[in-house]
């Protein structure tokens, strides 16, 4: 799980030297890299090798990965070891295959990713140049051009502390009230600016907390809203915006995982496009490391899907990881030429 990566950074680590490659693991992650020794691009492969908690629901050891036809079981499975493999075997294939043309490939998997105390902006910062990056998230192969970003925003409605008897009166605020009338004006805002992959930013509300008694009116309603932005928006314009339509106080909680895209003219989409000319391009609605990364040429794309991540018998068909390794591969040698 996130934070208990060092067995799993441990066998990468000694996999990958046995592979004969460049390989080092710190408190940044893993780093493997294939450098040509001429002049050119940095390409990076960026995954994550931590794993959420494995909840409930399971049918099976969630810690025993079980393969059952063509399909493999355990948690994280596709979220994100399905990438971690599939990249760090590509890497394996060029490197047998005389290496990169030119410039660098370096293989990039971080620590905690599923928390707040990710360690990939410490591994973007120790591979330093990079041009360009793939995410390795699942996306079915899809490629991912855009990502919703994460804005955690508590909105604070205060109002009078009062014998529920006596809650009248022109000067009376009910706090609970105040509140739900800014919770029912959500769904209309936000909504002016569309973005033509991920389309208009939400903010969702999703924790709740009023109340001191049964028969007494709540001085503080508090409401936890879930948004999330698009690249339309910066989070300082979406808080701005909020705080100009809703009579409750707006404190930003969490800002840092702001929206990304691919930006236009991207040589690495490009690349990618020609050897998967099946994939369909789509927005994301998950975020990832690719934040870190947001200011590069880089694309999210890997094998298995986002809507079985973090479930009970979380899954990925092998033969997708299979392909994942020919492409990644693929990509890595064009990209590098």
């Amino acid at each position: 799980m996130s934070g208990s990566e060092a067995a799993v950074a441990d066998l990468v680590e000694r996999t990958v030297r046995g592979w004969g490659l460049d390989v080092v693991s710190d408190a940044a992650g893993v780093r493997v890299t294939l450098d040509s020794g001429l002049p050119g691009p940095t390409l990076a492969f960026v995954s994550h090798l931590d794993v959420v908690p494995p909840g409930d629901g399971w049918t099976r050891d969630p810690w025993a990965p079980t393969i059952n036809g063509d399909r493999l079981y355990g948690r994280g499975s596709g979220d994100a070891k399905a990438s971690c493999a599939a990249m760090l075997f590509a890497a394996h294939d060029l490197a047998r295959a005389g290496g990169p043309p030119t410039g660098r490939l370096v293989v990039l998997l971080g620590f905690e990713e599923e928390t707040r105390r990710t360690t990939m902006p410490d591994a973007v910062a120790a591979a330093a140049p990079i041009d360009a990056a793939i995410i390795g998230e699942p996306t079915g192969l899809d490629l991912a051009v855009a990502q919703r970003g994460l804005m955690m925003v508590d909105l604070v409605a205060r109002g009078d502390q009062r014998h529920a008897g006596y809650a009248a009166g022109e000067t009376f605020t009910n706090a609970a009230l105040r509140l739900a009338e800014d919770l029912v004006r959500l769904p209309s805002l936000l909504r002016d600016r569309v973005h033509p992959v991920l389309g208009v930013t939400s903010a969702t509300p999703t924790m709740l907390d009023a109340g001191i008694s049964r028969n007494v009116t709540p001085p503080v309603a508090r409401a936890v809203l879930d948004v999330r932005s698009t690249p339309a928006w910066s989070h300082a314009e979406i808080a701005d915006a909020l705080r100009a339509s809703l009579a409750s106080e707006v404190v930003v909680t969490s800002e840092r995982l702001v929206p990304c895209e691919t930006p236009a003219g991207s040589r690495l989409l490009d690349v990618m496009s020609r050897a998967r000319p099946s994939a369909r391009h789509y927005g994301s609605p998950t975020c990832s490391d690719w934040v870190f990364l947001r200011d590069r040429d880089a694309v999210k794309c890997g094998p298995g899907t986002s809507r079985r991540s973090h479930t009970a018998d979380e899954y990925v068909d092998l033969p997708e990881v299979v392909e994942a390794r020919g492409f990644y591969e693929m990509v890595a040698a064009e990209y590098l030429a």
